[in-house]
């Protein structure tokens, strides 16, 4: 069986497609360019969502996007078990699209944020997390405006009580998220979004933050290994 190949989706405005290709390559997988104004996602394993400013976020963040015509593909393929990572704006994208609860919204500060976060991984279940483990603390950068993650109250209390609280900043939450989530999964777990950047910590060579955020590639390509 050939590496698992992973999508990486480009926005007018994304900034971190070519970190979020070289950490799939990084973890062994294949990284394949979609655009966003095509219809096609190649037949890909999996799909990553990375971090920039897509086209149309002075309106509200991920609200254009969300109707580029891969998305068309890419929704409906993610709620029938693609497994799909969004990190950053690409979590916006995901909220916007529906495929994840909440919304992200400005600061609580409303200043952009720029610095290493420590996070706790709270669910290791998911497509993504599985060489995690549960309880473990793991360093990655953040550099967001519009990060604060806000749902009804309602929607939390799923969250809480499904599991499907990923992440949760330690030592300071940066952006003012209710109850410190930095990350969510979709009930099935094949859908994260999470606003830090793991594709930033996977190198050695760029010294820090280190390379805490190399589990989410290897999890998934250990994903297709063992299908």
């Amino acid at each position: 069986m050939g590496a698992a190949r992973v999508g990486v989706v480009t926005f007018p405005g994304t900034l971190d497609d070519q970190d979020a290709a070289r950490a799939v390559r990084h973890a062994g997988g294949e990284a394949v360019p979609l655009w966003h104004a095509d219809r096609d996602l190649k037949g890909v394993d999996a799909v990553f969502l990375p971090g920039g400013f897509s086209y149309g976020d002075y309106l509200r963040c991920g609200a254009i996007s969300r109707f580029a015509p891969l998305m068309e593909e890419l929704i409906p393929s993610a709620r029938a078990g693609l497994p799909v990572l969004g990190t950053c704006n690409g979590f916006q994208i995901l909220c916007e699209a529906h495929l994840l609860p909440g919304a992200l919204t400005r600061n609580e500060n409303l200043h952009y944020v720029c610095r290493d976060q420590r996070i706790l991984v709270e669910n290791a279940t998911t497509a993504w997390t599985g060489d995690y483990a549960p309880g473990q603390e793991i360093l990655l950068p953040v550099k967001h405006g519009e990060g604060r993650y806000v749902a009804d109250a309602a929607t939390i209390t799923a969250l809480e009580d499904g599991g499907q609280i990923v992440f949760r900043y330690l030592g300071g939450n940066p952006n003012g998220s209710v109850n410190d989530i930095a990350g969510v999964s979709n009930e099935a777990g094949n859908i994260v979004g999470l606003m830090p950047h793991p594709e930033h910590a996977v190198e050695d060579l760029t010294g820090a933050p280190g390379v805490d955020g190399r589990g989410f590639f290897s999890s998934i390509l250990k994903r297709f290994v063992n299908l």
